[in-house]
């Protein structure tokens, strides 16, 4: 304070004189401008304080979520998700946050009163959201197909603001168990619907397939062996053909002429000239033997028994000849055999009685004949055929026969070829208009086959997947940390406000006092006296105050200490309630110090 103070301001005339203020400059500024310094810092402190304890706490409860991977190796059974898990998270974190899924949740926890009495709803869901916070875990793995480094997710947070601590765990809890469902029925979702949809396709291909088996077992009956895979077959059918076609025409040139030579043979020769043995008697053939036997078989009958061994004998060898010959008309000799039979019962009778064994066998014998006479009388006639007996026109006509037959075989044989040629020439002839449609069908049939295994396969693998996320074997959302109860709020940071305050009304009561003491012109200095009229002044006279000022000051200074003795109480009372008790910190002290 010095005695020299002129309240009128000066101007200085002509050069302007630099000065740099010293560190007693700014002393003796803080001092002139104590007032407002410590009537702004003591507002900037009270607005500190009063916000930080006004704003509302908020309390944090926090769950911790592992990803942890599929039990059973992906080598061996791969999973139909094939989604990256931040990807999933927010998936799930789009569904879980819907906007009936978070109104359903505010109303169950009656959650922001004041704010949906005042606010719209979608404001009160757009706070919702903001409350919710969601912070994925990274390390760095290396990629086992490619080995190079890569971000892997291996779990995230899940964190709710509440107002209160029960609150806040609460609605972290449902929230959690939101997302650990909601990745349940999302995962066993997807793997039911690839599976049904890989089944749908394999039915729409085995569907396909068989609409094209029909077509193209349409194109090969209208084809009849036209088809093109079978040109080859059927020009070596044809060749074969051709070749069986030249050696038959030469069997049959072969035939024919044989055929000629063995009917001029055969016109050399009689047929029925008797067979005469090396005794001189002439031999029977099988029907006259059959004659001789039917004779002696009638002759013997009347007088043997039916049982008798030569009646037996004589009935199985005229049956043995019966066979060879085919049956011969005999009707007119049993006729015959009955007049004589009838003729013989008839003498016996008027010489003996019916009783007689006589009558009786000739009886029986009667009976007999007439009831194969009736047998053969049903039977139709049989030419009687008159067969050679020249042994030497026998066997020529055997052979005129033998070539007859094997002419006509070949004959036969040789048009089912000429036929058979002209069927492979029309398949050989109708393959090209038959082949682009048969191929394009072969073409479509074996893709769809290709692909319908191919999805056959995808499909055993994705219905394996989906029973790996039924059994809640594959990679799945584990709680490690549960929503905890908060015991402190996360915000706001009372200690921080208030210290940010305290620096803030330090700086701003400094600030303030340097600033309104740019803007005064007042000189208070004897160097702003001897700048302002550019000169030294000889002699400075310090300021005597009166009674009155020095006790105005008496009373400025115990009003200072009294508010400096209020901020350091109201300090110690925010300490104790915003940072930590007064007795720990205490008691942390003296730990501290030993």
């Amino acid at each position: 304070m010095v005695g020299v103070s002129m309240s009128q301001e000066r101007r200085p005339q002509g050069r302007t004189m630099v000065h740099t203020r010293t560190f007693s400059d700014y002393l003796a500024l803080l001092h002139r401008r104590r007032t407002i310094i410590l009537a702004v810092g003591a507002s900037l402190l009270v607005a500190s304080v009063a916000l930080a304890f006004l704003l509302p706490a908020v309390y944090r409860s926090t769950a911790t979520i592992l990803i942890e991977e599929q039990e059973i190796p992906p080598d061996l059974v791969r999973s139909a998700i094939a989604t990256y898990v931040d990807q999933r998270i927010e998936t799930i974190k789009q569904q879980v946050l819907s906007r009936s899924t978070l109104w359903r949740i505010v109303e169950q926890y009656d959650l922001y009163k004041k704010l949906r009495k005042r606010s719209p709803t979608e404001e009160v869901l757009n706070r919702f959201t903001k409350d919710i916070q969601i912070d994925v875990m990274n390390v760095k793995v290396i990629d086992r197909r490619t080995q190079n480094p890569t971000q892997a997710t291996i779990a995230f947070t899940l964190a709710y603001d509440g107002e209160t601590p029960e609150q806040a765990q609460k609605v972290a809890h449902e929230l959690t168990s939101l997302f650990l469902g909601e990745n349940l029925k999302t995962r066993e979702r997807r793997a039911h619907e690839t599976t049904a949809f890989l089944k749908r396709e394999s039915e729409n291909l085995a569907r396909h397939i068989l609409e094209l088996q029909e077509k193209i077992s349409n194109v090969k009956q209208r084809a009849e062996g036209a088809l093109p895979e079978l040109v080859t077959l059927n020009m070596q059918l044809m060749n074969q053909a051709q070749r069986e076609l030249i050696d038959a025409d030469r069997d049959i040139r072969s035939l024919r002429e044989r055929k000629t030579y063995l009917e001029g043979e055969l016109a050399t020769l009689k047929p029925h000239t008797p067979i005469i043995s090396t005794s001189g008697e002439r031999l029977l053939d099988t029907e006259e033997r059959l004659k001789s036997l039917r004779t002696q078989y009638a002759s013997t009958s009347a007088y043997l028994l039916p049982d008798h061994p030569d009646i037996v004998k004589l009935k199985q060898e005229i049956a043995s000849l019966e066979k060879e010959t085919g049956g011969t008309d005999d009707r007119d000799e049993l006729s015959k055999r009955l007049l004589a039979e009838r003729a013989a019962l008839a003498d016996l009778r008027e010489r003996a009685n019916d009783s007689h064994p006589d009558v009786i066998r000739t009886q029986e014998v009667v009976t007999s004949l007439e009831r194969e006479l009736q047998a053969m009388t049903l039977r139709p006639a049989v030419p009687p055929s008159i067969k050679p007996e020249n042994p030497a026109y026998i066997n020529i006509q055997s052979q005129l026969a033998s070539t007859t037959a094997s002419l006509d075989s070949l004959e036969s044989a040789r048009a089912d070829l000429k036929r058979r040629m002209a069927e492979y020439a029309k398949r050989l002839e109708s393959t090209p208009t038959i082949e682009p449609e048969y191929l394009d069908l072969m073409r479509d049939r074996e893709n769809s086959v290709h692909k319908h295994q191919e999805i056959t396969s995808r499909l055993m693998e994705a219905q394996v997947s989906a029973e790996l996320e039924v059994q809640r074997k594959g990679e799945r959302f584990s709680l490690i940390n549960p929503p905890e109860l908060p015991e402190q709020p996360d915000r706001p940071n009372r200690l921080a406000i208030l210290l940010l305050g305290a620096f803030l009304a330090v700086g701003g009561g400094i600030g303030a006092g340097v600033a309104v003491d740019n803007v005064d012109r007042t000189i208070h200095t004897p160097e702003q006296f001897g700048r302002a009229l550019q000169g030294v002044p000889l002699a400075v006279i310090p300021y005597l105050p009166s009674e009155h000022e020095l006790a105005s000051l008496g009373r400025r200074r115990a009003v200072v200490g009294f508010a400096g003795l209020g901020v350091v109480l109201l300090g110690v009372v925010v300490l104790h309630l915003a940072w930590k008790p007064l007795d720990v910190l205490w008691y942390t002290i003296l730990r501290k110090l030993g």
